[in-house]
Parts: structure tokens; sequence; C-alpha cells
């Protein structure tokens, strides 16, 4: 890709390990950070690039890896790591609200008539509050038993199987264009790629359950508990929440994302980074994976060894730049 021909550079760059060095990194394009361990890869791109944007765009108070300055931090809008950790600490965050559809969901329902003969607003159709939660499990869907001496235990609520709502909320439903009616639980116990076609009738939910199809994500439910998540699910639908933004101006930071996943998942990753700079984002990744290497349009390598051995740039350009040069080994590989 031709990138947008602007750069950000990073001067006199001396944390840790890095010796003094440079750092060119083009914009609008998908950067991939390589090199043996211990290289400098992360001091540079987290504790450098990620803390000092985030520092001077957020005014976010880390601590920012000893350099000398960032030239062309007036293009960026905004930066975004995205990492496995994982996402909410509750069960009651969802992949639904997560991505934000829950509150388009729970506005259709209290159109529908039954809900307006009832007098039910949107409000009820939460499982944060009395009303329609279920009251057993607090909308928790489970119950909680404390052990002595082991770790608590989680039951799912018998009261209400898990779905955190109470039984008059089955009664309300929802016609969808294809003359099939749901309740509200039965649809957050949808996998998305079956709710996506049930919410046809709704564009901005249909489009965002799209992309987390897209994103290989057709089979979590709308009401999954996030925290359960492994760390490349998480990852993705940290992805998905960002997708519908507008990208240009943007940064986004990944540290070795394909630890932990099929070299499947692997494909769609290297689309959604592809994705993400066709919409004028700047991607940087910290990589030892080929097939992600081989799709980079610029390649930073530093080494040549790790430790004291490491903290220099021995080569950059393009894929075919770094097999060619003889002092890369990452280059060997490639």
């Amino acid at each position: 890709r031709p990138g947008n021909g602007k750069h950000l550079l990073i001067k006199g760059c001396r944390e840790n390990n890095l010796k003094n060095i440079d750092v060119d990194i083009p914009l609008n394009k998908l950067v991939l950070v390589t090199g043996v361990s211990g290289s400098g890869k992360s001091t540079l791109v987290n504790d450098i690039l990620y803390n000092a944007l985030a520092s001077r765009l957020y005014r976010s108070k880390v601590e920012v890896g000893k350099h000398d300055s960032i030239e062309g931090v007036e293009e960026i809008d905004r930066v975004i790591n995205i990492d496995q950790a994982p996402i909410g600490r509750t069960p009651r965050s969802n992949p639904a609200t997560y991505v934000g559809v829950f509150d388009a969901i729970r506005d259709l329902y209290a159109t529908t008539i039954e809900a307006k003969v009832r007098g039910y607003t949107k409000s009820r159709f939460s499982f944060n509050v009395k009303g329609g939660r279920c009251e057993s499990c607090q909308g928790d869907g489970v119950i909680r038993i404390a052990m002595n001496f082991l770790p608590d235990v989680y039951v799912p609520c018998e009261a209400c199987h898990g779905s955190r709502y109470n039984k008059e909320s089955y009664f309300i439903k929802y016609k969808t264009s294809k003359e099939k009616e749901y309740s509200l639980p039965e649809l957050m116990e949808m996998d998305v790629s079956f709710a996506k076609e049930a919410c046809q009738g709704l564009k901005g939910v249909y489009r965002k359950l799209k992309v987390l199809e897209n994103l290989g994500l057709g089979y979590l439910t709308l009401g999954e508990e996030t925290p359960s998540l492994s760390g490349g699910e998480a990852q993705r639908l940290k992805l998905a929440s960002e997708m519908s933004k507008s990208q240009n101006d943007s940064i986004f930071i990944f540290d070795e994302p394909t630890i932990g996943l099929h070299p499947l998942d692997v494909q769609i990753l290297v689309k959604v980074f592809q994705s993400l700079v066709d919409q004028g984002a700047t991607v940087v990744v910290i990589e030892h994976d080929r097939d992600v290497m081989k799709n980079a349009d610029y390649i930073i390598d530093m080494g040549p060894g790790g430790g004291q051995d490491g903290g220099m740039i021995v080569a950059t350009g393009s894929v075919e730049e770094i097999k060619n040069n003889i002092k890369s080994i990452t280059g060997k590989y490639l």
C-alpha cells in the first residue's frame, strides 16, 4: 500500500536496551516490528510509542520510555491498544453490551404492542434492574456458593436457568421480517449468526453483528459472559467495537496478537489489519508469525540479538527488502 505519505519519527530511543535509535513509522500502513526475543520490540512499541501517544492525546498518567521527541503526533487523533486481556469483571458484561447493540434491542422490545399494553419501558428489559431481571439471582444468571478454604463455586440459577430474566419477560415477543417471534431472553441465548438473521430489520444491529461474524465470532451467544472468553476472542471483540468507527488518523497497537490462535484465525486477523488500513488507520504489530509478516507493508527488524546484544534497528523496508538484507535474521526465515 502506498500509505498517505505521512510519518511518525521517534528520536533518541534509549529505554532499557535501546541504543539511542531513531525510528521512522510510515502512517496508513501495516507496520510490523520483528526481531528475536529481547531485541527491544515491546520497549519501543509499548513503553515509548503507545505510552507517549496516550500521554499526549489522552493525558494518561503512564510512564513513558526514555526518548528525545516524536515528530508527526499532530497527524494522530486516536491510539488504541488491542490486547488479549479479559473483557469485563462481572458476568453482566456480554458481547451485545460490548459492541453496543443491547440498547437498540431493548428499544425494539419496548415498542412492541404487548409491552405498551403492559406499560413496560426500555428499562424493563434490562437484567440490571428490578422488574425484568430474575430476583432469585439478581440478574446474574448464576448463584454464588461460598466455600470454606476453596474458591467460590458458581451454579446456574434454578429459577431463570441462566437467562437472567424473569418469567414475564418471555411473554413479550418481537416478530421478525420472516414472521417468527422471539422473546428477549430467547434472542440473548442465540448465537451471533442466528441473531443477525433475526435482526435483519434493525440495520444498525445487523451491521454490528455482521462485523462479529466476519471476525469469526459468529458462534458466540449475545448474552455470553465476556470474562469467560479466551484471549483471542476478547481481542477480536475489542476489534469489533472499533470497526464501526472512523479510522482516519488512528493508530492500532498489537503485541503478538497471534499467540494461541489457529492458522485460520490468523488469516481472519490479517484481513482485519488490512481492512483497518484501507479505512485510513495505521496498524503497528509486534509479531513473530511469518504469515502476518508476509502481509506487511513495512517491517522494522530489530536486533541483532537479545538483551545487550539487541536494541538496534537491523533492517527496515518492504518484505522483499527485508528478505534480501543479509543482516536480517528475520529475512532468512521470510
